[in-house]
């Protein structure tokens, strides 16, 4: 792998990076060309060998490059929280938004499954390592209960990934072809899958869905007082 030398060869490679993301995602990894990239991305064909040697280096730097900045969101949202159920709340709520604005991510990581198998071993093994890590020291702080982190990580993985499919990445079958479209994870949808996440991990549930509950719990008590 050829790393580029300057600051136009850094801009040429990323604007080769995002045409691979657009062309994959639209015609997937066995009809896309290198032909077609390079026409997306605006540059030289022969340019494309600069940095990839094939069309398959390309795809798992593709991954790869997906998974870093994933990665970096869902941490930046994570950090803004004071403890785990918020950062749990704000870790969400950035991998939402960047599966809303990079839906490609689902298609190239689960087409990863059939070319680059290792690639999509990577992807999710990444993304669980920081998670333990952050589940671990919330354990040992006494913010979550005594849950072993490895599995709450793929559990909560897998919540966060098939919530994202069903109302981030469905929804642009109604409106264009597969990367297009794509929605934001509607606010009760969002804050009841937090809920049932903290109450998964033994936090109080924060935020809009906490007052939701105690609104309604509030309302059932006083019925039950006016029925008595």
């Amino acid at each position: 792998m050829n790393e580029p030398r300057t600051k136009r060869g850094e801009q040429t490679k990323a604007k080769l990076l995002a045409a691979a993301e657009d062309v994959f995602a639209e015609q997937g990894y066995q009809a896309a060309s290198i032909s077609r990239i390079t026409e997306r991305a605006r540059v030289a064909q022969g340019t494309f060998y600069l940095y990839f040697a094939s069309k398959l280096d390309l795809f798992e730097q593709l991954v790869d490059d997906l998974n870093r900045r994933v990665r970096k969101a869902m941490s930046d949202g994570a950090a803004r929280g004071r403890n785990r159920a918020e950062a749990e709340r704000e870790g969400f709520r950035e991998f939402f938004a960047f599966t809303a604005e990079h839906p490609a991510l689902y298609r190239v990581v689960r087409e990863a499954e059939y070319v680059s198998p290792g690639a999509m071993r990577s992807h999710y093994e990444r993304i669980v390592e920081g998670y333990v890590e952050g589940l671990e020291r919330a354990r040992a702080a006494g913010e979550i209960g005594d849950v072993d982190p490895e599995v709450a990580a793929w559990a909560l993985m897998g919540i966060g990934e098939m919530i994202g499919m069903r109302y981030v990445l469905w929804p642009t079958g109604e409106t264009g072809p597969y990367g297009t479209g794509a929605t934001p994870v509607p606010e009760p949808v969002f804050d009841e899958m937090v809920a049932f996440v903290q109450r998964a991990l033994g936090t109080a549930p924060q935020g809009p869905a906490a007052a939701s509950a105690a609104q309604h719990a509030v309302a059932s008590a006083t019925a039950t007082k006016e029925d008595t």
